[in-house]
């Protein structure tokens, strides 16, 4: 059987390394290229962590504790522009770690799934989008998913999905609420459940209630690349070049947009919320410390987590013969970047 000092002495690396590394410790600093050569070598050495090594036989029904992988769609450069999906891999292996369970990830290596820790699964995690292919791979890993934020194959797995619509509309009728009507959306390309090419849910939501109040003027959309911090200066400076009257409020379609977008304002001589309010989406940890403090949609990351840690033990258990899929409520968290506008 394999040994943490096995891995350490074959990669070249101290025992420390190794196991800050299989643990998955966010605080230290590791190249991409070691963590991967760690988990090659603790694949090829078949090893298998201490917590996992108990058999299911000597836990009680009520104590047994379960083998769950982690998969997520994004690269590391993605993480880092759109911590989104960073705190939310955090959240579900902190609620892993709650009920005992093991957990490992599955990585990306030429082209092909491996689970960074030799230990049989009992179910899987897949947060973010995936391929038909894709999603065929994972259930060639394990029968057992439930994916969060997407929902590909309802008739087969369980998912978690956001109310996107419902955060858009409470963001704009939060903005109604502040006389605000010419309101600019900011978004970027999207991928549906498959990663096929989509038309954002939060951009349709945008439209459908402004054309509803009579609102809506499609000069006041900008579409990016991507939904970054970068795209959020961007769109600012593409509605600066259309030479028409500034919009009075900005939906972002996430925070690092939306601060993206304040400071692109603020670049041009626009304060906020003083002249133009600016509002995002997703309510990041970060979200409440910018300048000023930014007014967001909440998305309950924590109880996402709580969810898919529960329905992964009852799809596991056989509690339930259909496939469930949860679509998880926004809340509006009012702070400093909004401001209401006098009526003329």
């Amino acid at each position: 059987m394999a040994t943490i000092r096995d891995i350490a002495n074959a990669a070249g690396v101290s025992v420390a390394t190794v196991s800050r590394v299989l643990n998955h410790d966010t605080t230290m600093s590791v190249s991409l290229d070691t963590k991967m050569r760690i988990f090659t070598i603790a694949e090829e050495l078949e090893y298998v962590p201490v917590r996992s090594k108990k058999k299911d036989s000597e836990y009680s029904e009520e104590e047994k504790k379960y083998n769950l992988a982690i998969v997520d769609w994004y690269s590391n450069e993605n993480l880092i522009e759109d911590p989104y999906y960073l705190s939310l891999y955090a959240a579900i292996e902190k609620q892993c770690v709650t009920r005992g369970y093991n957990t490992c990830r599955i990585l990306t290596v030429d082209g092909q799934y491996v689970s960074s820790v030799a230990m049989e699964l009992d179910g899987i995690l897949a947060i973010g989008r995936f391929s038909n292919e894709e999603v065929e791979a994972l259930s060639g890993i394990c029968k057992d998913i439930v994916f969060i934020d997407s929902s590909p194959r309802e008739s087969v797995y369980d998912s978690i999905s956001i109310n996107a619509r419902l955060g858009i509309t409470q963001a704009l009728e939060y903005l109604y609420s502040l006389n605000h009507r010419d309101i600019a959306f900011l978004g970027g390309m999207v991928v549906g459940d498959n990663k096929e090419e989509a038309r954002d849910v939060r951009l349709e939501a945008y439209i459908m209630v402004m054309n509803k109040n009579n609102c809506y003027k499609y000069e006041y959309i900008y579409i990016g690349k991507k939904i970054s911090y970068e795209e959020g200066l961007n769109g600012v400076k593409a509605l600066l070049s259309k030479k028409m009257k500034m919009p009075d409020a900005i939906l972002a379609a996430n925070d690092m947009m939306a601060m993206g977008a304040i400071a692109g304002l603020k670049e041009n001589g626009y304060r906020v919320p003083e002249d133009i309010s600016v509002i995002g989406f997703n309510d990041l940890r970060n979200a409440k410390f910018s300048d000023p403090p930014l007014t967001t949609i909440h998305i309950p990351i924590d109880f996402i987590a709580e969810c898919a840690v529960e329905m992964i033990t009852e799809r596991i258990n056989m509690e339930y013969e259909y496939p469930r899929k949860i679509i998880v409520p926004t809340k509006l968290v009012i702070r400093e970047s909004c401001k209401k506008q006098e009526k003329e």
